[in-house]
């Protein structure tokens, strides 16, 4: 099996021209509004700079990179959105100005794929031209997140409408979304943990029934994960979306690429934070040497550069397992669990390496740890994708005497 990760000289160049725009034009523009006491008074020239960026993203060809060309966007697959998202998330926006962030990028695919015609142009058109933002409601506080088989929020048919109560929290861009994915259960007689009980319902926002309570406070602040409790909320019945009973297939269809998306991310976060800690360590002198020098230094280095190889190589497979219609489920588990937790992993050692300096936020670094410890259970808890993983490569030894299917399936 022949795998080739070298990019075409045309997606080189898209590579290029993504690292260009973030580092030339969305960093200096966005800089001056990081961290600035009075953000609030400059709320108005922030968005004017941010939605002059995303003009400028569409102008210059960086636009939707995970979309068909036909509804706008680049067309590209997932090794080379991959190279993209890598690139665009070195700056917390970048995603976001090129429009392929979450969870917005997420709900493209699924209405791309599960949608009417007419959904299609009601719901993805104005997400896909960046005049709307969406948000995925799934997450329950009662119930664990891991297990959308337990989800307690109902709808009930009344006529043509569905009468939708329940708790949701955890939903991220809700404040700002003009319509919602919701999931809800419609099929009362299906046991609780069954498949099939679930429906997906596309809601406009706002709406009376909708009830945003607060936007959870988490150890990186209060950024948009809100408390939803909805009561009497109703919802046509041309407004499910994907099919009734469908709900756990649409959302595990969603997650599946929009895990490695995440990992993307974390691939340029994890990489701006061994960056840093050689620069720090070539820079900073101590007991007689540079701390590049010292043994001790040397080996987090080492450590970090052999998990970020071990990274992209796991992200790069598990996209081109996508690419090429296979079954990619293991190696984005084994991906979304590995990627996330080199992560943290990386951002503590360099934090480490820049001592008092790194555990203040004079550097990004304490911010970018703050976030990261977020990636180890979002979209599937590590020790659920551990679950998942054993589960496969069990089932991969009974079926055929081996585990290497469940390893990859790579030629050796």
């Amino acid at each position: 099996m022949a795998i080739d990760f070298t990019l075409a000289p045309e997606h080189e160049e898209i590579r290029k021209r993504v690292r260009t725009f973030i580092q030339e034009t969305v960093v200096p523009a966005v800089k001056p509004f990081e961290g600035s006491e009075d953000r609030a008074l400059k709320r108005e020239e922030y968005l004017h700079t941010i939605l002059d960026l995303r003009r400028q993203a569409r102008e210059q060809g960086l636009w939707l990179p995970h979309m068909p060309k036909e509804w706008g966007g680049m067309g590209l697959g997932h090794v080379e959105l991959a190279m993209v998202q890598a690139e665009a998330a070195r700056t917390r926006l970048g995603p976001w100005i090129l429009n392929c962030a979450a969870p917005d990028e997420g709900n493209m695919h699924t209405l791309l794929h599960w949608g009417t015609d007419e959904q299609k142009e009601k719901y993805l058109r104005p997400l896909t031209e960046g005049r709307v933002m969406s948000c995925f409601a799934m997450t329950e506080p009662e119930v664990a997140g891991s297990d959308p088989t337990l989800i307690r929020t109902t709808a009930v048919r009344d006529g043509d409408e569905w009468v939708i109560n329940g708790h949701k929290w955890f939903i991220s861009n809700a404040r700002r979304a003009s319509f919602a994915i919701l999931i809800a259960r419609t099929e009362l007689d299906v046991p609780e943990g069954r498949r099939g009980a679930t429906t997906a319902f596309l809601v406009d926002l706002p709406q009376e029934g909708w009830n945003d309570v607060r936007e959870v406070e988490t150890m990186h602040g209060s950024t948009g994960h809100s408390e939803i409790v909805i009561t009497d909320l109703r919802v046509p019945d041309g407004q499910i979306l994907g099919g009734r009973g469908n709900g756990h297939r649409l959302g595990q269809y969603r997650l599946g690429p929009a895990r490695l998306a995440h990992c993307m991310r974390w691939i340029a976060q994890a990489e701006t934070a061994l960056d840093m800690m050689v620069d720090r360590a070539l820079n900073r002198y101590s007991h007689g040497s540079l701390l590049a020098d010292k043994q001790g230094i040397q080996w987090l280095i080492a450590d970090s550069a052999m998990e970020l190889y071990q990274c992209k190589l796991m992200v790069l497979h598990a996209a081109y397992k996508i690419d090429k219609g296979e079954d990619f489920r293991t190696e984005v588990s084994m991906a979304k669990h590995f990627v996330a937790g080199s992560l943290n992993r990386i951002i503590d050692r360099a934090i480490q390496v820049h001592g008092a300096l790194g555990y203040s936020t004079d550097t990004p670094l304490a911010h970018m740890f703050q976030h990261a410890r977020w990636a180890r259970f979002a979209d599937g808890a590590d020790e659920i994708h551990q679950m998942r993983i054993a589960q496969r490569t069990i089932a991969a030894y009974q079926a055929t005497g081996s585990t290497a299917a469940a390893t990859g399936g790579l030629p050796l």
